[in-house]
This record gives C-alpha cells, structure tokens and sequence, in this order.
C-alpha cells in the first residue's frame, strides 16, 4: 500500500520515521505495518529475538528496514537499537509504537504536526485510560510511574507509560543507557528532560483487545521491581546532582536572577507577609529531619497555606548536596548542647549502640529546633527586606 503523497511528503521533510520493536506479536504486525504504511514507507522494525511467525510475516514487507537479532533481549534494548540505526540513516525524529495494536497509525500526524510548531521536542501520546478493557494493573502502574516522573524532574505528565512516542534523535541517539528492559522507556524521559529537552504530551487514542486476546510480555513482579529499583537510583542522582546543578545554574545566571525576580519575587497578588512565609516555611522544610521527604511533605503543605510555591521550592534547597552535610552536622551539635551531651560527635571507632542512640536523638532534636530557628531568622530577613525595597505590600494576603 502505497502512502498518502501529502503525509509522506511530511515524513520525508520532517525526517522523521516511524520504529516498531516487536517480540512474538505475530498475531498484530501484519495489521500494524498496513496500517503504518498507509502514512509512510519510513519505517524501521526491531525484531527483538522472536520465536514464532514474525520472520515470515516480514518478509512480506521488503520496503521495511529490518533490525533483526537473536536472542531476546527486552524492549529498552530494542528501543536503543532502533534510535541508534534511525540516527545512522539520517532521521531527525523517530516515533515509536507497539507492535500489538493498541496504538493507531492515523495519529502519526498528531506527533508531525507537533514537532512543526516546536522543534526538537520528545513527545508521549498520552492514552485515554477510561476506554473498555484497560487493565487496572495499568492505571496504577501509570500513576505511579507520573508520580516518580514528577519527583524526578517536577514534570507532570498524563500518561509517563505511553510506548507511542516522538524521539528527537539528536541527543538521544548518542546517549550511554545502563537499561534495556521496559524501565527503559522510564529512563529515557527522566535524562531526556534532565538533558533540557523539553517533554510534552499529546492525545492519542488506544485499543485494548479483551484479556483473552491481549498479548502482554510485561513480567508485573520483576518488571515492576526494576522499575522501582531504577527511579530509586534516579532520585538520588536527582537530589544529589541534578537538582543542585540546576540550582545553581539558576543562581549564577543573570537570566536565572531576571526569572526569580519576574515570575516569583514581583508576582503582584502577593503580600510581603505570604512571600517572607513561603521563604520561611521553605527553609524550615529544608533542614527539618525529614530527608528524602522535604518536598514531599512540603510542597502539599505550602499548597494548603497558599503560600509561593516558587519561593518555597528555591528556599527549600537551603540543603542541597553538598551544603546538606553542614546541616546534619549542626543538627546533631545543637542536639548535643540541648541535651547537655559533647558538642562534637564520637569518632566512628569510639560508636557503641548507646552512642548511636544518643546522637541519633540529638540529630533529631538539633535538626528540628535548627531548622525553626533558621525558618525564623528567614522569614524575618525576607520580609525586612521586602518592607525595604519593595514599593508597596502587594495585596492582601
């Protein structure tokens, strides 16, 4: 089947090309194919290891580029496999789909469209999850996988699970990736926007065929576990690096100083009462002994009191690596002075169990009274200086 002369047009213009990895999807590739080359003949097939029909079934598409390789070596793999060759060939933009026809060909142009508006973006169609048949395992494994996604980059996205997607190759193609089964798919997004590339969402349909047609190779209790292993390393690499690289870019940058002037400090709406407690609030959630789960706990607080968010988030990385070492140290020295012990902590030989113990009080305790104390001294810096150079006070809080 030859391909709508206008789309086609598209593809070749955009370079772009549609990548499909399969394993055992006998039953849908020829459909899927049909239905792909309908839009475009840029089209490249992994052939991730398969052992029933699927060779057969390709030789009756020679326009196809074929990546074909034994044996089976998981989806992410294929995934990679397939950027690297598509950036060989001189493609721009890949869109991958799944072999088993839940996604639909006629929303390629949804992806063109996008990419001609925006350049250099990565896209995920994000599916409609009420329609019939959808697995519940599937929704909560999209909600959890949107959770992470957003505690990793501050992104919220609809649907982080979607395997139909626009890749801008560029940077990608090119990139060291340490997965190769379905947490790939995570991967990718996570590094793609740590890389700066902007990812945005966009509408796609889905078809889920009854459970006793549905072809599924996702393995839910190893799967799901090397997903949870995989966004248990991307948080700290965020926490310990990420986050702080883009702190301090942010700060000593000019263009970083004109932003928190403009879209935080200057907000108008804001009085200086509700700006300094954002910054307070913000310090206080930074150094309170709660590691790991600042901004989890802190940013639904700082939503309910109705405080910046903004200012929130910039004073809450008071405890950025490494400053996050000064910290615990002066949490456990306060504590001590509190609770009339030595002010310094024991030398890593001279530990015993009780001694742990009592210093692991005394964090606690010299973490939490520091971390009001230096909320405070925030709160009343901040809205000092807010009376003294800001004209008016904003409105009421």
């Amino acid at each position: 089947m030859l391909p709508e002369p206008s789309l086609q047009l598209l593809f070749k213009d955009l370079k772009a090309c549609v990548l499909l990895p399969t394993y055992n999807n006998a039953s849908s590739l020829a459909a899927v194919l049909e239905d792909v080359l309908a839009y475009t003949r840029n089209i490249i097939v992994v052939n991730d290891g398969s052992t029933d029909a699927t060779k057969e079934i390709l030789r009756r598409f020679p326009a196809v580029t074929l990546i074909d390789y034994t044996p089976n070596q998981g989806k992410g793999y294929a995934l990679r496999q397939g950027l690297k060759a598509a950036a060989t060939a001189g493609y721009t933009y890949a869109i991958a789909m799944d072999s088993d026809g839940q996604h639909f060909a006629s929303d390629l142009a949804i992806f063109l469209k996008e990419i001609q508006i925006t350049p250099g973006i990565l896209l995920v169609g994000a599916r409609n999850m009420t329609v019939d048949n959808v697995p519940q395992k599937s929704n909560f494994g999209n909600r959890f996988s949107n959770f992470w996604y957003w505690v990793n980059t501050g992104i919220q996205l609809p649907d982080t699970q979607s395997g139909y997607r626009l890749y801008p190759l560029e940077k990608l193609a090119t990139k060291w990736y340490f997965t190769k089964k379905y947490e790939f798919e995570i991967e990718v997004l996570v590094r793609a926007s740590w890389s700066g590339i902007p990812v945005r969402s966009v509408p796609v349909s889905v078809y889920y065929p009854p459970a006793a047609e549905r072809v599924s190779h996702f393995r839910p209790f190893k799967d799901f576990t090397r997903i949870s292993l995989l966004n248990t390393v991307l948080v700290l690499v965020a926490l310990l690096y990420i986050k702080p690289r883009d702190f301090f870019r942010l700060m000593g940058s000019k263009a970083g100083w004109l932003t928190i002037w403009n879209k935080v400090i200057a907000v108008p709406g804001e009085s200086n009462l509700r700006k300094a407690s954002s910054v307070g609030f913000g310090v206080f959630m930074g150094i309170v002994p709660v590691w790991g789960f600042q901004l989890l706990i802190g940013i639904p607080l700082a939503l309910m009191m109705r405080l910046n968010k903004g200012l929130f988030l910039i004073a809450a990385n008071i405890s950025i690596f490494p400053i996050i070492a000064f910290w615990l140290f002066a949490s456990v020295v306060v504590g001590n002075f509190l609770l009339g012990q030595p002010l310094l902590p024991p030398a890593f030989a001279d530990l015993t169990v009780e001694k742990m113990q009592q210093n692991g009080l005394a964090f606690f305790l010299g973490g939490a009274v520091l971390a009001l104390v230096m909320g405070c001294l925030a709160f009343s810096l901040c809205y000092g200086l807010l009376r003294l150079f800001r004209k008016g006070d904003g409105q009421k809080l």
